[in-house]
């Protein structure tokens, strides 16, 4: 019995010591992309903010508002825009605003749409994220939409990787 208790607390220490060292690698500062501790409700920006959960329930998939409203996750190489290589203007699914552009879209090879810069710098915000028990990155719409997160392994110029979902997306495009 001792040597069970001995090999868990074993696992919890080593356990507790990855996360550790995981978190200690991250850069503090995210490129030139201000980190927000911005509510909710600061971000909020439009009317749509006033639309209570049950509403968006209705005007939403159930897809769609587990990922936006429940800061869900899509499975990996499964949404929709993935492979998309249109060009034109990622909204977001709820609020509809403006957030990242296909002219900044490029292949992580993740599983995910990624971008190495919003549309701009204030189309969204960005809000530290502690709910996998270390520091990430989430990516929110300023209505308060929940998109993805942000990582420091992107390409140049930014070093930047926005991992969105593509169920959090809506694509326009570009009509030439």
């Amino acid at each position: 019995m001792n040597e069970r208790i001995s090999t868990g607390i074993m696992l919890v220490v080593i356990l507790a010591l990855g996360l550790l060292y995981f978190n200690s690698t991250q850069k503090e500062s995210i490129g030139y992309v201000k980190v927000s501790e911005a509510t909710q409700e600061e971000s909020n920006t439009n009317d749509l903010s006033k639309i209570t959960k049950e509403e968006w329930k209705q005007r939403l998939t159930p897809v769609q508002y587990q990922l936006l409203w429940e800061k869900g996750t899509e499975k990996a190489f499964s949404g929709d825009l993935l492979y998309n290589k249109k060009e034109g203007v990622y909204l977001t699914a709820g609020c509809k605003e403006p957030v990242f552009s296909s002219e900044h879209k490029y292949d992580s090879g993740t599983g995910w749409p990624s971008f190495y810069q919003p549309i701009s710098e204030d189309a969204i915000v960005l809000k530290d994220d502690y709910d996998l028990g270390f520091k990430r990155t989430e990516v929110l719409s300023k209505c308060g939409e929940h998109l993805g997160h942000v990582f420091n392994d992107g390409p140049e110029p930014t070093g930047l990787r926005y991992c969105l979902n593509s169920g959090a997306l809506v694509f326009v495009e570009e009509k030439n």
